[in-house]
C-alpha cells in the first residue's frame, strides 16, 4: 500500500497542508529563496523525518497538477549534430540536475518555423525555456516570455527583444584570433564563413575587422567569404579561395563546422600541391582541433560554462515566478571569455 501525506502527516503530528508547503519547498529548492518560512524550522525538520522513516515518495503527476510546476526546463538547439551545442547541454544538465530539475531537449533544425511551433509546444510541459535561436527573429520568444514564461537565450542574441543571454566575448574572441595572425607577420587574411543575420557570426566578423584595422591594413572586401555555418559551406568557401590567382597567406574560420570543411578540402586537393597550404586560425576548439594540419590557433569558448550560467539564470528566473519576487537587476547580457591557444 502506497504512503501517502496523510500519513506522513499523522507520523508527524501536522496537518496534511504543513506536509505539502514542507514537500514542495523540498522538492522546488525553495527553501533556499524563502517560502519554508511558513514553516518553522523545527516542524520543517519534523516533517522529514516522518517521510524519511515512512520511506514516502511524491505522485509528481499529481504535485504537477496542483502546482503547475513540472522542474522541466525546455533546451531548444538550431542543430544536435554540433560539438559546442552538446558542450552547452553539457553545462546545462550538470547545473539543472544538481537544482532538482529535468532538461526537455529538441532541435529546431535551423528553422524559425520549426522554432516557434517547438516553443509553443513545449510552452505546457516547462517551467521555463534555454534556447539558442535559429534566426535572428525572436518575437515569438517574446511574446512568450511577457506571458510569463522564464526565459534565457544562449549564444546568439535577438534584436528588439528584452531576454536575458549568456554568450561568447566573439568581438574580442575573434579579434585576438586574428591579431595571433598578425603577429606572425600574416597580413593577407581571409575570413571564412558566416551567416551574417547571426549575431554571434557579425561579432565575429566585427573582431576581425578591428584586429585588421590597429594593425593598419586595409581589409579588401574580397577576403571576407561569408555563406553559411557548416561543414559543406567551409568546403565551398576554401575551393573559391584556392582557385584566386593571388590566394590569402592564412584565413580565419568562423566556427568549427567551416574549420572542418576548410580542412576536407585542403586534404582533398593536396595531391595536386599547386599552392603551399595556408595557415587557418579555427573560432571554437574541439577533440579534432590537434589532428587539423593546417591550423595554427583556435579561439576556445567556454561552452561548458555558458550552459552552466545559462542553467542558473532561468532556475533563478523560475524561482522568481514562483515566489512572486523579481531579483535585483544584473546585466541582461552576460559574455563569457573566449581562451586564444596555440595548436
Amino acid at each position: 500500500m502506497a504512503i501517502t501525506i496523510r500519513d506522513v502527516a499523522s507520523e508527524a503530528g501536522v496537518s496534511t497542508a504543513t506536509v505539502s508547503r514542507v514537500l514542495a519547498a523540498f522538492h522546488a529548492e525553495a527553501h533556499r529563496t524563502g517560502i519554508s518560512r511558513q514553516v518553522a524550522e523545527t516542524t520543517r525538520l519534523r516533517v522529514m523525518a516522518a517521510a524519511k522513516r515512512l520511506d514516502y515518495r511524491m505522485n509528481h503527476a499529481a504535485r504537477t497538477l496542483k502546482t503547475r510546476f513540472t522542474m522541466t526546463v525546455g533546451v531548444l538547439f538550431p542543430e544536435l549534430a554540433n560539438d559546442f551545442f552538446m558542450d552547452v547541454a553539457e553545462g546545462l544538465e550538470r547545473e539543472l540536475s544538481g537544482r532538482g530539475y529535468t532538461m526537455l531537449m529538441a532541435s529546431t533544425f535551423n528553422s524559425i518555423g520549426e522554432e516557434r511551433q517547438r516553443v509553443f509546444t513545449l510552452a505546457d510541459r516547462v517551467d521555463g525555456m534555454v534556447v539558442i535561436p535559429a534566426g535572428s527573429r525572436g518575437e515569438h520568444l517574446q511574446a512568450l516570455a511577457d506571458e510569463g514564461m522564464p526565459m534565457v537565450l544562449v549564444d546568439r542574441l535577438l534584436e528588439g527583444v528584452e531576454l536575458e543571454a549568456i554568450s561568447s566575448d566573439n568581438e574580442d574572441g575573434m579579434f585576438r584570433l586574428t591579431k595571433a595572425l598578425l603577429d606572425d607577420g600574416f597580413s593577407r587574411i581571409a575570413f571564412v564563413g558566416g551567416e551574417i543575420t547571426l549575431s554571434a557570426a557579425r561579432e565575429r566578423l566585427s573582431g576581425y575587422g578591428r584586429a585588421l584595422a590597429e594593425a593598419g591594413i586595409q581589409s579588401d572586401p574580397s577576403w571576407i567569404c561569408l555563406g553559411g555555418m557548416e561543414v559543406e559551406d567551409g568546403y565551398r568557401r576554401m575551393e573559391s579561395l584556392l582557385e584566386r590567382e593571388n590566394p590569402p597567406e592564412a584565413m580565419v574560420a568562423v566556427n568549427m563546422l567551416i574549420h572542418l570543411g576548410m580542412e576536407r578540402c585542403l586534404l582533398d586537393r593536396k595531391e595536386r600541391g599547386a599552392i603551399p597550404p595556408p595557415v587557418i586560425a579555427g573560432f571554437d576548439e574541439s577533440r579534432y582541433s590537434p589532428f587539423l594540419p593546417a591550423c595554427r590557433y583556435t579561439a576556445c569558448q567556454d561552452a561548458v560554462g555558458i550552459g552552466r550560467k545559462a542553467g542558473e539564470r532561468i532556475v533563478s528566473q523560475i524561482r522568481e515566478k514562483i515566489e512572486g519576487t523579481r531579483e535585483k537587476p544584473g546585466e541582461r547580457i552576460v559574455r563569457l571569455p573566449v581562451t586564444i591557444h596555440r595548436s
